[in-house]
């Protein structure tokens, strides 16, 4: 077996000689390292990630992990992605981080890797950048966090904020009660214990195959994710020690199966974005319409907030992810390899759920069908997407009269103004939160409704943006609207009182007005200025690809290879 890292250590020149020096200089005897496999941990921990917050502990137990199956441990901390912090959204950085990510591991002397992550935007961005590199690679997700707590009452991160800061709005509960929820709400480290974002994206990992059967599911703080750290560092030597590199795991059907999950957790929209950005980077053509396509096949079994009724961490106990796949084994691509060198079948077996009521048999499901819905029509010719089984089925079907921002300072301004003119049939309208708009394509997608209407007991209606929203979120919310406002998408031309027309049923979205009268319209239309002027922005604004496309660098997704550096 040739290693790869062999090439920084072996031989008698100069170069080989200075690499060894300076590992002397670490502290490391020759025995410590040369001829060993050397694995990259690739950590995502911050001081300002909560969701991350353990990861510092985890990359200890990948790397006993790494000692365990006789190989070399080295940590590299890269960038954090806080969903919670960062602005105006971690989808803008996302890129940023799989560029390093791609970079490292392509520039120092590694044979594999682990990555560490889990909050949104950070499981894409590690497994881009790892399916560009192309080297052995297991993924080990931060786990969910435990459930929240308010006078005997679970909480959901996210979703419950958002439910009870609109019963906030509305009058409903008091100054004191909101400020018990936020001691609550989010108790322990981990991701949203929800199926938001990312717990969706974990899930499609282990779906891909990069993770360790069941890893997706453990919470964070469990004694089984300590395990789950080891078992994926000696995971990593012996995949080196195969030649079993991310690439032979990332095939067209791994990608087809991890929609399938997607679709059956009642998953994040902002999946539709990350996947087809991953599949990208894999040379493997997905699209919208792959989507669309599997979502009237897979019914909804995973009854978890904020499309169902319970928490990861029943979820976890129900059976977790293999619970749930071992209900779809008749749809899945069962003879696939995985990260364990094993089949995905056989990772499945065994598996079983344990409680009905968390992950439903196929009989008797949430939905029949995938709960997202694309929609395309003259409003969206690119394609928008809908979580329509979080939404009132009132409104899956709606014409109503268009109220419109231009922007999110717009809308912040105007929308709770008692002048603004609103009724419970209205759609409201952002146009400028996409990709270039945004800028970053921020989580703007969740429109409020109006603080009037709120009082009124109005606590659903149909909103419309080239936003995303969090996949903690609910409503009927259309997002992803391609092409964007900020590039002369139809979002940009539609006027205040224009009728907008939903038919989930149907995947139509449009405005009714005629083709003469957009194209009135968008002669008179000026395209707005960039958002940035230098640095990694200007970057970002000028090869940002749209929603539908996954918003990735067209440079980073196109085909190709790099050369091996010359390490000597």
């Amino acid at each position: 077996m040739k290693l790869r890292s062999a090439e920084w250590f072996d031989g008698e020149g100069l170069r080989a000689y200075s690499h060894n020096a300076r590992m002397r200089q670490l502290g490391m005897n020759p025995s410590e390292h040369l001829g060993k496999p050397v694995i990259a941990i690739l950590n995502t921990w911050s001081g300002i990630n909560p969701c991350h917050m353990h990861l510092r502990e985890r990359a200890q137990q990948v790397e006993r992990g790494v000692w365990e199956a006789g190989g070399y441990p080295l940590e590299f901390p890269v960038s954090t992605l806080s969903e919670t912090y960062q602005k105006p959204t971690p989808m803008l950085y996302r890129n940023m981080l799989s560029m390093e990510t791609e970079e490292i591991l392509r520039s120092y002397p590694v044979d594999g890797c682990v990555l560490m992550g889990g909050c949104d935007k950070t499981t894409p961005a590690l497994l881009m950048g790892a399916a560009s590199a192309g080297l052995p690679t297991v993924f080990v997700p931060a786990g969910p966090m435990l459930r929240g707590n308010w006078r005997g009452e679970k909480l959901a991160s996210g979703t419950d904020m958002w439910r009870y800061w609109d019963e906030k709005r509305a009058g409903t509960i008091s100054g004191a009660d909101w400020a018990e929820i936020q001691s609550g709400l989010a108790r322990s480290p981990g991701t949203c214990m929800t199926m938001g974002t990312a717990s969706t994206m974990t899930a499609a990992a282990e779906a891909l195959g990069l993770t360790l059967p069941g890893a997706s599911s453990i919470p964070a703080v469990d004694s089984a994710h300590h395990r789950m750290a080891a078992a994926s560092g000696m995971r990593i030597v012996e995949m080196v020690r195969e030649g079993l590199t991310i690439g032979d795991v990332l095939s067209a059907e791994a990608y087809e199966d991890a929609i399938r999950t997607v679709l059956a957790l009642g998953g994040s929209t902002n999946s539709y974005i990350h996947l087809i950005a991953m599949a990208g980077r894999s040379q493997i053509p997905l699209s919208l319409d792959d989507f669309d396509r599997l979502s009237r096949e897979v019914p909804v079994l995973a009854s978890v907030q904020p499309a169902g009724s319970f928490l990861m961490e029943d979820f976890y106990y129900a059976g977790g992810l293999r619970g749930l796949l071992s209900r779809l084994r008749d749809s899945l691509h069962l003879k696939r390899i995985t990260v364990t060198g094993r089949t995905f079948g056989e990772d499945l077996e065994g598996a079983e759920v344990y409680d009905s009521a968390v992950i439903r048999p196929l009989d008797d499901p949430i939905s029949a069908e995938g709960g997202l819905a694309v929609l395309r029509g003259n409003l969206a010719p690119d394609g928008a997407v809908i979580k329509y089984v979080a939404a009132d089925p009132s409104l899956w079907r709606h014409t109503g009269p268009a109220v419109v921002f231009h922007g999110y300072k717009d809308l912040q301004a105007r929308i709770n103004s008692p002048q603004l003119e609103v009724t419970r049939d209205s759609v409201i309208v952002l146009a400028g939160g996409g990709p270039k708009g945004g800028p970053g394509m921020p989580e703007y997608g969740m429109l409020p409704i109006p603080d009037k209407l709120l009082r009124e007991g109005v606590r659903d209606m149909v909103r419309v943006s080239d936003a995303r929203m969090s996949g903690t979120s609910y409503g009927a919310c259309v997002l992803h609207v391609a092409p964007e406002a900020h590039v002369g998408g139809p979002l940009a031309l539609v006027r205040d009182g224009d009728l907008v027309t939903l038919d989930v049923e149907a995947r139509v979205l449009r405005v009714e007005i005629s083709d003469e009268e957009m194209e009135r319209r968008r002669a008179v239309w000026t395209a707005p200025p960039p958002k940035f002027e230098r640095g990694y922005g200007a970057l970002y604004y000028e090869h940002i690809t749209q929603a539908d496309e996954g918003c990735d660098f067209e440079f980073l997704s196109r085909p190709g290879v790099n050369p091996e550096p010359n390490a000597h």
